[in-house]
């Protein structure tokens, strides 16, 4: 009898294939399967000659093949996919044995099927993956969550394949995040500060060509002088580098041949829908969202230009102090991104009820996925000292840090304004400090008029209650 194996896997696209390669690397025996089973043989026939891999043309196969609890991990599209090989695959399990989908699925479908899932006597993880195609080869970053039962069985597996960090190397970016659809509301919150994170880094982008000119070989300097400091990350990493790349075709720079018109897989968009849902101001994902649909109008904004007009200068004073007025806003605005951020996870965890450990978070994007950046280590320390941290522009590092940032930070600004350079971002950020640093906004106007033509009532500072004005018969009549 064929040896069993330790863990299944559905899905070869590049990331499902990838993590495959991944686990057997790990010392574990790795079954397969693939809607198309072309897609297997090719693996076997390729990259998993040799290995300790077992090709499996059904599912049935694959079921048979696995030890108990059998792990089996879904790679599909996200959707009404996920639910038929559900459906598919309840049949063939038995009690005890764990699902697990690794799609960028929507939390709430997550919820729902951890509870269908556990009514049949099955566990479910729900586990959100970020690194991308190299990530998923080389250690990701996993957030899993679901059926907390499900975790002693997946943990081995998981925290092996995961990227490591540390001063050893050895911490595992991969815990576990919490219940039901847990795993992948933290990925999404992820994916949204992923969204903001590059709108900023555009917006520095743009600042540094249409005001100060800045040739590509300029950028990739300047970008590799802010890798080597807190800007540390992925993100700068490979926007210094882009800066460096040849057109095989032009001669030119590749990065000068790319239309301007971006795309979106909607995780930012679920993010900025849900932030709404729970009032909390996640702006910063928001007009990132909002500056790629912009971009996708290049027809309209082409047609536009040619009418519409504004300012167009260049930036005339010291460039050296403005290139480092663009870091440090680009800086303050991150903390104001992640802040956001985390402030949403902190409802999301209220309203669903689940026990997020928000350092522990922030320790999961510090290696293997997009966002993975030094800065992370500071949100870790932060709620580490305080785990009910309100906000992150409060822990004692980041309020130092954005004070000594927020003289640039509003020239940089106020200059974009005045050249009609757009800067949503950096704008959207400037604005949430500025509204959250304030003891008192306008909102008390707001009431009065929605009481005015809504009767919604209002609240008053000097005692407890809710108030109605007959506002039209209390206003001040008109000299005759």
């Amino acid at each position: 009898m064929a040896e069993l194996c330790d863990f299944g896997l559905i899905g070869l696209a590049v990331m499902g294939e990838n993590l495959a390669l991944n686990v057997e690397s790990r010392g574990y025996r790795v079954a397969v399967f693939n809607r198309t089973t072309a897609k297997v043989d090719e693996l076997m026939a390729g990259r998993a000659q040799g290995k300790q891999f077992l090709g499996c043309h059904s599912l049935e196969e694959l079921v048979a093949s696995l030890k108990t609890p059998r792990k089996v991990m879904m790679m599909v599209k996200a959707g009404p996919a996920v639910d038929d090989l559900i459906e598919s695959l309840i049949p063939l399990v038995s009690p005890g044995d764990i699902l697990i989908d690794g799609g960028n699925t929507f939390y709430a479908d997550t919820e729902r099927r951890t509870k269908s899932v556990e009514e049949k006597g099955l566990l479910y993880c729900g586990t959100g993956v970020s690194g991308g195609e190299e990530g998923a080869l080389l250690g990701p970053s996993m957030m899993p969550g679901g059926s907390a039962a499900a975790w002693p069985h997946v943990k081995d597996i998981f925290q092996a394949i995961s990227a490591k960090v540390g001063p050893k190397n050895d911490i595992p970016c991969c815990e576990w995040v919490g219940p039901r659809g847990a795993g992948h509301y933290v990925k999404m919150v992820h994916n949204g500060i992923e969204y903001g994170d590059m709108q900023l880094i555009c917006e520095a982008y743009f600042l540094l060509t249409e005001a100060l000119g800045l040739s590509n070989q300029e950028l990739y300097e300047v970008f590799e002088n802010w890798y080597r400091g807190d800007l540390n990350s992925y993100l700068i990493e490979i926007t210094r580098d882009i800066f460096s790349v040849k057109d095989e075709e032009s001669g030119g720079y590749l990065v000068d041949k790319i239309l301007d018109r971006a795309g979106a897989k909607g995780t930012g968009k679920w993010m900025s829908q849900l932030a709404l849902d729970l009032g909390v101001p996640s702006t910063l994902v928001t007009e990132a969202v909002y500056a790629r649909c912009l971009s996708a109008m290049k027809e309209s904004r082409v047609r536009a230009s040619k009418v519409l007009k504004g300012p167009s200068g260049k930036y005339q004073g010291d460039r050296q102090k403005f290139i480092d007025a663009i870091r440090s806003a680009l800086y303050a605005s991150k903390i104001c991104s992640y802040a956001q951020g985390f402030v949403q996870m902190q409802a999301a965890a209220s309203e669903h009820d689940w026990p997020l450990n928000f350092g522990n978070c922030a320790l999961l994007w510090r290696g293997g996925c997009i966002i993975r950046a030094v800065f992370l280590d500071r949100i870790k320390e932060a709620f580490d000292t305080d785990p009910k941290l309100e906000n992150l522009l409060l822990a004692p590092y980041f309020q130092q840090a954005v004070d000594q940032a927020q003289d640039a930070w509003r020239h940089v600004v106020a200059t974009a304004a005045l050249l009609g350079i757009p800067t949503p971002a950096f704008s959207a950020a400037l604005a949430y400090y500025d509204g959250y640093r304030r003891e008192r906004l306008p909102a008390n106007l707001l009431q009065a008029q929605r009481d005015y033509f809504g009767a919604h009532t209002f609240e008053r500072i000097d005692k407890p209650g809710t108030f109605h004005a007959e506002w039209i018969k209390l206003r001040k009549q008109p000299q005759a």
